[in-house]
């Protein structure tokens, strides 16, 4: 809601900005009416430096560049909550089963290993074979006494 309206605010201050600079008289055409035709006095005219319009222009400017820092900001910013319905709904399921919610994104490493059943003994680093047999268990060693 609110980065909406920031962005159409900015939206709006470009377009002003683009307008006043269009509407604004060049420069150069103060020095050539300076040299030629006699109608202005001096060469940058007697109107001074600053109009309301190059005032205006700067203003503009100044709160564009402020929309611009704030939409920047917020785009960085990761979102606190779910904001599509998929994951509001995604959300809401784990919470009725008590489980965490699937991440949102895909991981880019490997795919993480199936986990054992409960009771199982964990892998000791020997693969399975090929041919899908288990591997004999071998019988859990006693540590002899020698002395």
């Amino acid at each position: 809601m609110l980065r909406s309206f920031i962005l159409s605010v900015h939206v709006i201050l470009a377009i002003a900005i683009v307008l006043l600079v269009l509407m604004q008289r060049g420069k150069g055409a103060d020095a050539g009416a300076g040299f030629g035709s006699g109608a202005s006095g001096t060469v940058f005219g007697a109107r001074g430096t600053a109009t309301l319009f190059s005032k205006l222009t700067a203003v503009f400017a100044a709160l564009f560049f402020i929309t611009s820092l704030t939409l920047a900001y917020m785009g960085t910013r990761s979102p606190a909550e779910a904001t599509s319905v998929l994951e509001r709904a995604a959300k809401a399921a784990a919470a009725a089963r008590g489980t965490a919610p699937p991440p949102s994104a895909p991981s880019s490493g490997p795919a993480p290993a199936a986990s054992a059943p409960p009771g199982a003994a964990p892998a000791q680093g020997t693969p399975a074979p090929a041919d899908g047999a288990q591997p004999p268990a071998s019988a859990p060693t006693q540590p002899t006494d020698n002395k």
